[in-house]
């Protein structure tokens, strides 16, 4: 593209031979006779260089060259000042105007076109080092995904603010927001619409927080001074932060956190996908919850692990029992590293009684954790430990590798077959590569894949249940079962019951527990009855009592599984339990 230059003098014959010099080097000229028809040339034009006259009629090129460089667009652009006067204060007065260059009369025209072609590369070249520092700055400071600040600027904004509400005794919030199941979402949907997810998320928060919260991404230190400012920033992942200064008490916080709560909770229309992504929410407050960056941004994130741990999908402030809790959590998940590691995790078994044999027909395996200090641990306190660390992926490989040693011992002792029900945790189930181990371990082991029912929460296979029918599939296709673990606890839809590959329907203890009221037994006729119309078996667990044996005998669910029937045992003591006849204490309740 030809370079545009615009000619400002009085003098005709001096724009006549600038034109043609310039014409001569393939460039296009625009010509203005005074101060007043160049400016607006160059608002009208946006030449690439300024040939101007100092002496001018009306206004001097020095003042149009001062109005030039106030222009948005003029900041940047070269500009030739050309005068007769050639003293020391005359060419200091042009280059404080704005001036790039400055030439005296007379002009050398044999040199001018060469001379206005090098101030356009250097122009050219000094412009495009500067949109690589500013592109390089943009990429320092903000999220090139959603343009959100990123963390680098997210914890100079936290100093600034702390500081100012040093300055003014005031209070500032910290809330630290990460999204529920993203990964399982993000692996479901995939990945560029994982990325659209984040900026339509990104998106809700700048807008929501727009309504009457000043928001202000990067600025001095004494920016919005007199008013409380927010700052939204996207630390990476599904990670992101809001910041609060002048916080007038906790319920502005909490009405704020619940606005967020509430907005980024609504589905998101993403192409074939709807999914719903909730927020967990922790926050800190400055100055109690830290004087420090480090301690208020270590308290927020301790807050918002306590959301997730206390259901996700809400929002937590922090007190000092959580930190409590999160060094013993720390603690644990550092001595359960050490216990797989160095043999203290054991298997037990618990018999699933058939009602019309009165056998034991399936064995459900169970970890329990001998600790040689604490003795044994509750699956309830490690378990969530393991699935908040990710250590539960490992665990369930190691019981998978338990569940075939034995399966291969107790075969050498020639022991009728029965299955062993094995749990899947959600993380384990959301792994893409479950089916691919499940292949390597049935061809590893020897196992048959029909011994082995693998059982599965009903939250986690009807999150994505769309998706998740192509896993089940997958996984039935290697001939397992598959059972729904704690069934009624959650959402399923009847339609999607229908078409998840299961075979068994396993009612929650809660509802067994509850058998004494009508509402729990009306639960357990509703699933018993919805069993049998879909063919599948039923089993319930947590039997305690000979009254809820009785009840579930009568109503002909298929298995039982409990402590009244049986507590787990070692490995070694699973042949006895199989030729163990239960028709007569199973007929006791009757």
């Amino acid at each position: 593209m030809r370079p545009k230059i615009l000619v400002a003098d009085d003098d005709q014959n001096v724009r006549f031979l600038t034109r043609q010099c310039l014409e001569a080097e393939d460039m296009v000229v625009v010509e203005a006779s005074d101060g007043l028809e160049a400016l607006d040339l160059f608002v009208r034009e946006r030449p690439d260089l300024v040939f101007l006259d100092v002496e001018m009629p009306g206004m001097t090129g020095l003042e149009v060259c001062r109005r030039i460089r106030d222009l948005p667009q003029g900041a940047s652009t070269p500009i030739m000042i050309v005068t007769g006067s050639d003293d020391r204060d005359s060419i200091d007065l042009g280059f404080d105007a704005g001036a790039t260059q400055y030439k005296t009369k007379p002009v050398n025209w044999s040199l001018l076109g060469r001379d206005v072609l090098y101030m356009l590369r250097a122009s050219n070249a000094f412009n495009a080092l500067k949109r690589q520092e500013d592109r390089l700055r943009y990429l320092a400071y903000y999220d090139p995904l959603t343009s959100l600040p990123n963390r680098r600027s997210f914890n100079e904004q936290l100093v600034r603010i702390i500081k100012r509400s040093q300055r003014k005794k005031s209070y500032a919030a910290l809330l630290f927001i990460d999204l529920d199941h993203f990964k399982r979402i993000n692996d479901s949907i995939g990945h560029g619409r994982g990325d659209r997810l984040l900026v339509e998320i990104a998106k809700r928060l700048t807008l929501e927080l727009r309504e009457d919260d000043a928001i202000n991404f990067l600025g001095d230190e004494d920016a919005n001074d007199e008013d409380g400012s927010t700052e939204i920033a996207r630390l990476g992942g599904d990670e992101f932060t809001v910041v609060l200064s002048d916080v007038p008490d906790t319920a502005h916080v909490e009405t704020i956190a619940r606005r967020i709560l509430e907005s980024l909770s609504q589905p998101i229309a993403l192409q074939s996908h709807n999914p719903v992504v909730t927020p967990s929410i922790g926050i800190a407050i400055y100055p109690q919850d830290g004087e420090e960056p480090d301690t208020l941004i270590r308290n927020a994130d301790t807050a918002m692990y306590v959301a997730k741990a206390e259901g996700r999908a809400c929002f937590r402030f922090y007190n000092e029992e959580m930190n409590a809790r999160a060094v013993e959590q720390l603690k644990m998940e550092e001595e359960l590293r050490y216990g797989m590691q160095h043999g203290q995790l054991e298997l037990r078994y618990q018999p699933q009684i058939d009602v019309a044999t009165g056998k034991a027909v399936s064995l459900e395996a169970l970890v329990r954790w001998k600790h040689p200090l604490r003795g044994m641990i509750s699956p309830a306190e490690f378990i969530p430990v393991a699935e908040s660390t990710g250590q539960i992926i490992e665990l369930g490989e190691w019981v998978m590798s338990e569940v075939g040693r034995h399966c291969i011992y107790w075969d050498s002792l020639g022991l009728p077959l029965f299955r062993v029900c094995v749990n899947i945790s959600p993380l384990q189930f959301n792994q893409t590569g479950l089916s691919n181990f499940m292949r390597g371990f049935i061809e590893s082991s020897k196992i048959a894949p029909n011994r082995l029912e693998l059982e599965l929460t009903e939250g986690a296979i009807m999150t994505d249940a769309e998706s998740n029918i192509v896993k089940l599939l997958e996984l039935k296709s290697l001939g397992l079962d598959l059972a729904v673990d704690d069934f009624g606890t959650g959402y399923s839809s009847l339609s999607y019951l229908k078409r998840f590959p299961i075979d068994t329907l396993k009612i929650d203890q809660s509802f067994v527990a509850d058998l004494g009221s009508p509402d729990g037994a009306a639960i357990i006729d509703a699933i018993v009855a919805l069993s049998k119309s879909l063919n599948l078996r039923v089993i319930a667990e947590g039997i305690e009592t000979q009254e809820q044996m009785r009840y579930l005998v009568d109503k002909k669910c298929d298995l039982l599984q409990g402590y009244y029937l049986c507590t787990p045992v070692y490995p070694e003591e699973v042949p006895a339990l199989l030729v163990k006849d239960y028709t007569e204490q199973l007929a006791s309740g009757c």
